[in-house]
Formats: C-alpha cells, structure tokens, sequence
C-alpha cells in the first residue's frame, strides 16, 4: 500500500485537480510541486484562451479553491501518470483535517462519482449515495435553476485606458490565478453581471527581481524567493484590486494554468489588498522587493507609503536579501543636528535671492550667513533647452513672488559634494508661511520643476521626495508647465540703457506715467541697480539721485573704498529681486536713468542708504530733490549715529573753515552753480557762453521774455533806424523771436548789424530792417549770458584735423543742458568753468569728475599749462587730468590715435 505524504495545496486547477508543494528546505531552497488528481471523481474543466468553461466549472472550482488551497493535506499516491513538462502527476486520494477531500465534493455537488467500468465496491457505492444525497437536496451541480452563465474574457481589455478610466480608484474584487513574479500578478477580475476580466497587475509602490518565466530561463538574484513569498500567500486567495494606472497597451492573453505564459505586453498598476494586509508591505520587510519612486504619485491619495518607507528602511538595517551587499554611504548629516559641513542641519531665515528656479539663497536667522541652496530632489528647468527656457523664467517668477524677503523654515536633507565645476551645495526642503508649505513640492505641481530621479541606491533625497513625485504625477496629469508639450516662446526684454540715445527716447514716455512697477534684477552697487519693468519689457541701468555710496572694488586685486561692500550687502539683501516702484528725473551718458525708488510705496531707497550711514548726500544734485531735507536729516542721524562712513565724524572739525592749499596762484572757494550752456562758438577762438540758473534769474528772465514777447507782437521798426556801436537794441534771431542784443558792430552801407544777444551769448549778423530800438524798460534786467572758458585745458588746436570733431563732442555733452559749474578763475567777466555733468553717475561718486577731464581722456583736450596760471594751485585736479591724459595716450584717443602729438611745454 502506498505510503501517505503530507504537502501544502498551492493551487486548484479545476475542481477535481491541486497542485501540491512541498516546505521550503533548510537553505531557503525553493520546494518542489506535483500535480493531484482526486481519484474516483470529476468535475467540470475550467476554460481556457481557446475553449470556454464547462458548465458549473468555475464553481466547481471555486469549492475546491476555498476549502483546500493554503491548507496543509495529507494524500496517497494511488498511480502515476506520464508528465510532460517535468512535473509529477499523480491520481490519489487526499484529506484535510482528516476529512476526505472527494467525500466533500460529492456531498456538496461540485463533483460526481466516475462511471465505472467494473463491479461496484462498497466505496464506490458511498460515493453513488452521497451523489443522490446531493441531487435530492439539490446542491451544487445538482441545482434545478441550472449554471450561471459566465462571460469570461482571457485577454487584457481591448481598449486598456478605457477599462482603466471606468474602474479606477474602485475596490473590485478579484481572484489571484497566477504570480508571475513577486511584484506581478494575474488576477480574475469579478465584475458584475457575472462577467470576469482577467488582468495583469503589478504592485503599486514597489518591485521585486524577476522570476524566471519559462524553463531554461535564468532569474534574477532573489527573483525566485519574492516569486515564491508571495505565490505562497497569494496565489488563488480572494482579495481586493483598485487599479490606479497602466503600463503599455494592447490586448494580451492572460495564461491559465500552472506554467508561466509570456511576458505581459499591457499591465495595470493597482493596490491588491488581501485580508491580511497589503503584500506589498511584507516583500519589502522582507528585503525581496524595492520601493519604487515614481509610483508616489499614483499612491498620493491612498497612503501606505509611508509604510513601504519605512519597511525598506528596516530591511537595509537588517541588510536582508537585496541589501546584503548594499554599499554603506557616509552620511552627509550627523546626528548632533548638524550637517557634515558643520552648519546647522535645520535652521530659519530669510530668502535674499532667486538664483533660478530651484536654487535659493537663505540668510540664517541665527547667525547672519547667507547659505545657497538646491531645493533637494528638485530639477528645475534648463534655460538652455528652447522646449524648457520659458519654464525656467516662470520658475523663476514663481519663486521669487513666493519667497523673495520672506521667513522660511530650512531642513537640509543632504549635501551634494564639489563636482568638478560644481561647488558643494547643501539640498534642503524649504517651508514658508502659515501652512508650512513646501515650495519644492509646490513648484513641481505648477509644472515650474520636476523631481529628481534618484539611483535606487541613493539615500541623498529630499526627505519629502514622495510628496514631490505624487506632486509631479498631478502635474503630468494636469499637462501644467513643462509637461503640457507645448514649446513657449520666450519674451524678448529690451535694454533701454543700451546706449544714451535710446535712453532718451524712453526718458520722456516714464516720466510721463509717474511712478512705475519695477523689479529689481540686479544690484551692481550701493546706489546702482538693474531693474526690470515687466509692462515696458525693458531693463535698464537706475541710479539713485541725490546721494553717493562708496564704490566696491571692481576686480578681485582691486581695492575698493571704505564700505562700499557694505552698502553693496546691505542692498543685495533688502532690494535684490523686490519689487519696486521708480520715477524717473535724469538720464546720465551712458545710458543709465537717474530718479528715486521706493520699497513697498513708501521707503526711499536713497533715504535708506543714508540714515545707515552707507550713502552720502551728493549736495549739489539733491538740492533739486522735492525730498532734499529727509536726505539731510537722514544723513545729520547717521553722523550724529556715528554710523558706518561717520564712524570717525568730528562735528567740530566739519563747522571750521577749510583753507585751500595754494602752490602757485590762489585757489578759489569752491561754489558750486546751476547753469546752463547756451552758446557755443569757434570764432575768432572757441568760446562759450553760460546762463547762471538762480531762482530769481530764472523768474526774472521768464517774466522780462514773456513782457517782451507781448510788447513786439504790437511794436514796429521806426523807418530809417540806424543802430549804433556799443547800443542795446531789440534784434529778431532766426527763429523769428525778438531778443535784448549789444551792437558789436554796425555797416550803414550793408544796412546790417554784427550783435550778441545778451541774455544767451549768440553771435549773429542781423539786418536793419530786424533790429528795433530797446524799451527802456527792458533794460533794468543785466544780461543773462555770461561768457566762459573751461578750466585747466584747451581743445584740439585749429590746425589739428581733430579740432571739428572735438567741437562737436563739446556740443554734444555741453550745448544746451543743464550743468554744475565750479569758477576756478575769473578773467575779467570771462569766467574759468571745471563742468560737471549731474546726470553722470561716475561724478556722484568722484569728487573730481569733471567734463574737463573727460575731453582729455576722449583725447579731444589737452591740459593747458600756458593759459591756465592757476594750474598748479588745485594739485588734486592736475592729477585727474594728467591720468587722463596718461590714459588717452594708452588707448590713442582721439588726436593721439597716431601716438603722443601733444607740443611740447
């Protein structure tokens, strides 16, 4: 007699068929299966791809499923059948719990007792009576209402997203018919209306190593094991599916049966929930199967992932299975709360700078270091891709409107060590607001970002990294930025500082609008700046008027003026990348516009500077200023303060008169005045005339213009008027206005008349017929027009071929603006003038800028050491024009362009 053996019931082919296999062995080996057949009995076959189900066979089976699979059974060999796929085939007897297993069948009516073709034995009579008992009480297959009707479809849906989009997110319940691996399943979907939709699914949030799929294929390392953990607790187990996404299309069969079919073309992604918790949980405890990032989206509004986190980080501690051999990486935090770099791992602050859209730069609350980082596990976009540059600048955008001078809450989750190029950076998840908002995971749901895709080996992640990849996912589904597909173009932003001409047809449209929205882009000094104004889409250079901050060195050898990095920091860390408000009152010559620029309305920028002692008050260009008095006041605080620039200020030293210091000649008293060049001329020498811009002059003359306008609309020529040498007469210039004007000379023959206009220093010739005797009282008011030469130098000789174009560059920065004029001298009325551009930042900052010098360095003037005797008494001045002069030679400007022609003195 055949000996009894015990083995577990992995599966259940049909109803009248298991699958048996035995423990595992001692090492771990994997346990060997034979194939049962319940002798004496049958049942109905369960269909397949290419043949329906037999009536009552799915319920036949399902019988045998519930009471025998998982169970431990005892059975007996009674013969055996040929195998064609080397695995055991036996007819045999088997009990579970000492009940005989075809006994059960044939009392429930899920089997009959085979015909037989010999003399009844007293069981097979049994066996007949338990079949009647069955029919009479009509259970099972006996029951008159006859078998359900199933529609059982073996392929993967047709239409996968279709199927996918009618059942997502809904618990179905399923039957597992198949693990094909330790993360893939086949599963009988149990739909309503009896219809069963087999499926291929795949574990939400996690993946083991393949399985050998067929014979003679070889596994991956622990392939075998995940496959065997989980067919052992899930194979033919009645559980629950909610499937979430899909991986590939297409309809493929789902194999039945005990052997592994082909390779899914189409698989789902889902949660299998069994009775006794997710499987996917205990793979990963277990060491047999990896979280996988990427599902986080999917998983967002199901949990568990957490979960998994924290079972895979279990399973490395225990170095179990796929970790074994797993490199231990030095860690980048320690445990004291710092990071490796000795910083603190967790710190508050606030947000000084948007370097891009994933890189910020934080000053520490606790210490005052400004620290850059990389929002970790965050990718922003590259400017340089076409598909990607758009999205970099909203990115940007985003950032900066979200966090620019904001508090933050940092946690540096990792550092990512000097990579060629690349410095070290530390990688933080950064929070802001009330909510405690992630900005990474926010950016990355705008579409402004992507998450990073780590190695699976890589423990440097953002400690949120789920939360970026589910945020990521909503993204993807949204379309919303970067994965829209859509290929933005990118707004061309003009440069209204490109030159001074430009400059100046802009100067009069903003001045117009007021007050206009800017944001600061960049911050080059103390007191200059490049600002965006988005509406305009133009940048421009915006220096601020009426102060002077210390200049910064230029250069890494280069030293620069006392505080100048300090005003520098002071405005990179409260006006970087703000927005702002500007007006505008100048522009300078190279372009850069001159004006005022408020922080949220109503902090004045220059008045900031001041009162911290970082800016002085650049006294001639702010007594324009409607504002002039704060400035004062602020700058009389910050002396009174001794702060920064006045750290050393001696009040008392200040009120005592300063002597100049004379070498040869005298120096005059430095003053300062509004003027304005009227007139310039090159005949008989260069000259040129100036008006003295006073607020009485200037009322003064309006009222005497406006009264002489109205008096000649009614006056005439008195017929035979001769003017005289030396007489002041009303004379019409040729833009046809009546003017005061002095007779140089007057020709009776040619009825005309040399003059010079008093009031604007022309010179013209005039005709008779246009010159009028002067009304008396037109003649209380002096001449406005004084005549000047400038200081210390003289233009380009006549002779010289550079003389034209060295007066036009006199007229271009000269004739008709508005300037600041020091009296160096006085030669008689002629009045010795060093001219000083306001509009031109580098003279805020340089006491000594002058255009005088500027002519010299252009090589368009010399220094004039004959007719200047007065030279050697400002010794300060003579050095800025030698060093231009020295500079103009060097870079042969100008009448040097040929080498050094300058006469010898």
């Amino acid at each position: 007699m055949a000996q009894k053996a015990t083995a577990i019931v992995k599966s259940v082919l049909s109803g009248d068929t298991l699958v048996l296999r035995g423990r595992p062995g001692p090492q771990g080996q994997l346990p060997k299966e034979r194939v049962l057949h319940i002798a004496e009995v049958t049942a109905p076959r369960v269909g397949t791809l290419s043949r329906p189900d037999e009536p009552w066979a799915f319920e036949c089976r399902e019988y045998l499923r519930t009471l025998a699979v998982g169970k431990e059974v005892t059975f007996t060999s009674t013969h055996s059948m040929p195998s064609t796929d080397g695995t055991p085939r036996d007819f045999g007897i088997a009990e579970i719990g000492g009940q005989d297993i075809a006994t059960e069948l044939l009392r429930h009516g899920y089997a009959k007792a085979k015909e037989l073709k010999r003399e009844p034995t007293e069981e097979d009579l049994k066996r007949r009576d338990l079949e009647n008992e069955a029919k009479s009480n009509s259970l099972g297959m006996w029951n008159p209402q006859g078998p359900k009707t199933f529609t059982v479809h073996h392929m993967m849906p047709t239409d996968g997203q279709a199927f996918l989009n009618e059942w997502k997110g809904q618990q179905i319940d399923a039957v597992v018919e198949q693990v094909r691996d330790g993360t893939t399943l086949r599963l009988r979907l149990l739909l309503p209306d009896n219809v069963h939709q087999m499926v291929n699914v795949g574990l939400a949030g996690v993946r083991s190593a393949k399985a050998a799929s067929k014979q003679g294929d070889v596994a991956e390392q622990w392939g075998e094991e995940a496959k065997f953990f989980t067919e052992s607790r899930m194979l033919q187990r009645a559980v629950t599916v909610t499937l979430l996404s899909q991986t590939g299309l297409g309809a493929t069969p789902v194999g039945n049966g005990a052997t592994s079919g082909p390779a899914p073309a189409g698989l789902y992604i889902g949660l299998v929930q069994h009775r006794n918790g997710n499987i996917a949980e205990f793979l990963v405890a277990n060491g047999l199967a990896r979280v996988v990032d990427w599902h986080a989206g999917m998983l967002a509004n199901y949990g568990g992932l957490e979960r998994l986190r924290s079972a895979e980080k279990s399973a490395k501690e225990r170095r179990l299975c796929l970790y074994a051999n797993a490199p231990v990486s030095g860690p980048t935090v320690t445990g004291n709360g710092h990071a490796a770099n000795g910083l603190a791992r967790s710190f508050e602050g606030t947000v000084v700078r948007i370097w891009s859209a994933d890189q910020i730069s934080v000053v520490d609350k606790a210490t005052g270091k400004e620290r850059r980082l990389q929002l970790a596990s965050t990718r922003g976009p590259r400017p340089s891709d076409p598909k990607q540059a758009f999205y970099a600048v909203e990115g940007k955008e985003f950032l900066r409107k979200k966090l620019i001078g904001k508090a933050v809450r940092v946690h540096v989750d990792y550092i990512k060590p000097k990579d060629g190029e690349y410095d070290e950076r530390e990688c933080a998840t950064v929070r802001y607001g009330g909510q405690n908002a992630n900005i990474a995971e926010q950016l990355i749901e705008k579409g402004f970002a992507t998450a990073l895709r780590h190695r699976r080996d890589d423990e440097d992640r953002s400690s949120e990294y789920d939360k970026l990849m589910a945020a990521e996912q909503g993204a993807v589904a949204e379309t919303r930025g970067l994965h829209s597909g859509k290929e933005q173009p990118v707004a061309r932003i003009g440069n209204a500082s490109e030159t001074s001409a430009k400059a100046t047809q802009f100067l009069s449209g903003f001045k117009r609008q007021g007050r206009l929205a800017a944001v600061v882009d960049f911050v080059s000094s103390g007191s200059r700046f490049r600002l965006l104004l988005p509406k305009e889409n133009q940048t421009l250079t915006f220096v601020l008027a009426g102060i002077r901050a210390p200049r910064t060195a230029r250069n890494p050898n280069d030293k620069g003026e006392p505080f100048g990095t300090e005003a520098y920091e002071f405005a990179l860390r409260r006006y970087m990348q703000r927005d702002v408000e500007v007006d505008f009152e100048a522009i300078d010559k190279q372009g850069g516009f001159i004006g005022s620029m408020y922080v949220n309305k109503t902090e004045n920028v220059a008045i900031s500077l001041v009162r911290e002692g970082l800016a002085s008050v650049h006294s001639y260009s702010a007594e324009s200023l409607p504002w002039v008095k704060q400035l004062m006041d602020a700058e009389a605080e910050a002396k009174r303060e001794r702060k920064n620039l006045w750290k050393d200020h001696d009040e008392a030293a200040e009120a005592a008169p300063q002597e100049p210091t004379v070498s040869e000649g005298v120096a005059l008293k430095t003053e300062f005045l509004d003027l304005i060049v009227t007139d310039v001329r090159t005949v008989p020498t260069f000259s040129f005339s100036v008006q003295i811009l006073s607020d009485d002059s200037i009322a003064s003359l309006e009222k005497l213009m406006h009264e002489f306008s109205q008096y000649h609309k009614t006056a005439v020529t008195p017929a035979g008027f001769t003017p005289r040498n030396g007489e002041l007469i009303s004379a019409k210039f040729i833009d046809g206005a009546w003017y005061r004007a002095k007779v140089k000379r007057s020709s009776p023959i040619k009825k005309e008349a040399e003059v010079h206009f008093i009031d604007y220093g022309n010179h013209s010739t005039v005709g008779f017929k246009d010159c009028r005797p002067l009304d008396p009282k037109f003649k209380s008011l002096p001449g406005q027009a004084v005549d000047a030469r400038l200081s210390f130098v003289k233009l380009v000789e006549p002779e010289s071929e550079y003389h034209t174009e060295s007066i036009e560059r006199f007229r271009a920065l000269c004739e008709g603006r508005k300037l600041i004029g020091n009296v160096d001298a006085k030669e008689g009325s002629l009045l010795h003038l060093r001219l000083i551009d306001p509009s031109d930042p580098i003279s805020a900052e340089d006491p000594l800028a002058s255009i005088n010098a500027d002519l010299v360095r252009e090589g368009f003037a010399s220094i004039d050491r004959k007719g200047c005797k007065y030279l050697n008494a400002y010794p300060a001045q003579l050095k800025k024009l030698q060093e231009a002069l020295k500079d103009a030679k060097l870079r042969r400007n100008g009448m040097f362009e040929y080498g050094d022609v300058e006469e010898e003195e």
